[in-house]
């Protein structure tokens, strides 16, 4: 067991690892690099996963349902526990929201499960994207107009994939093929964006940060848990709901917080050390749902 779980996680924190070293070393300009997977590779992952004949969103609903109390519930744990450790709840309860469902959940969930999970993952990636894009970048900076989501370029891929698969409508195999290869470029790269990202944070709040590095996954694996008891999850939906909960803050929460001057050094600080223990909460739930 403990080789499996080594072997699954090893490929994801090597990659983001090299992405470290590199970052420290030649301290490379990835923002263009990043906006190009933000804009092209993950919405082109996206819309593959989606207007998939294979993928029939209606077999997804309680999962879309499941993931929604997840986030949604995370989020209330963390205003929680922002009123009672003092913390400024547009501080703490982004990072607690919204988890690494993309960089991190993803992979691990190929790696995992095997290539039948990246519809699942995807679904609650989707779910997860286009609350941060929307109430969280609310929650941030009140003037934000939620019905401008759509123009995101994964929500938008979100849109037309789905459209897509509940039409029926086969995209060309050679125009599907030239979108899968695109998405395929996302993936490695966000996880090597992940390891530069992380070499450029600074821990400024270690007790904050420590805080929520172990509040997120554990309030996130106990919601998952009595989730799973309510809602009618497939065993492989299950796994994954467990695993998703799991995961440490998402690199994006600290992009929001810089951009809307919202303590960015103490966003960091919780991102990083998060995604630090990632190391131990990770091998944890793959090894409940792991046989």
């Amino acid at each position: 067991m403990l080789i499996r779980i080594v072997s699954i996680l090893f490929p994801l924190f090597a990659i983001a690892a090299l992405g470290y070293f590199v970052g420290r070393r030649l301290k490379p300009d990835l923002s263009h690099a990043n906006k190009l997977n933000m804009d092209v590779f993950v919405p082109a992952l996206v819309f593959a996963a989606l207007a998939n004949r294979e993928f029939h969103i209606g077999a997804y609903v309680p999962l879309t349902f499941a993931t929604l109390v997840v986030v949604v519930g995370s989020g209330l744990a963390g205003w929680a526990l922002a009123r009672l450790s003092g913390v400024a709840p547009k501080t703490f309860v982004p990072p607690m929201m919204f988890n690494n469902c993309g960089n991190l959940g993803l992979p691990l969930a190929v790696l995992a499960f095997g290539d039948a999970a990246l519809a699942p993952a995807v679904v609650m990636f989707m779910v997860s994207n286009l609350l941060h894009f929307s109430f969280g970048a609310w929650l941030l900076d009140h003037r934000i107009r939620l019905w401008t989501v759509w123009k995101v370029p994964s929500v938008l891929a979100t849109i037309a994939g789905l459209a897509v698969g509940i039409a029926g409508v086969q995209v060309w195999p050679p125009l599907m093929i030239a979108i899968k290869m695109l998405g395929d470029i996302s993936i490695p790269l966000m996880l090597f964006a992940l390891g530069v990202r992380l070499h450029d944070s600074r821990i400024s709040s270690m007790g904050l940060g420590a805080y929520a590095a172990v509040a997120r996954p554990l309030a996130g694996m106990a919601l998952a848990w009595g989730v799973m008891q309510l809602v009618p999850l497939q065993p492989d939906e299950q796994a994954l709901m467990l695993v998703f909960g799991a995961l440490p803050p998402a690199v994006l929460n600290y992009i929001f917080a810089e951009r809307y001057h919202q303590e960015p050094d103490k966003v960091a600080s919780m991102v990083l050390l998060g995604n630090l223990a990632a190391l131990v909460f990770l091998p944890v739930a793959l090894a409940l749902v792991l046989e």
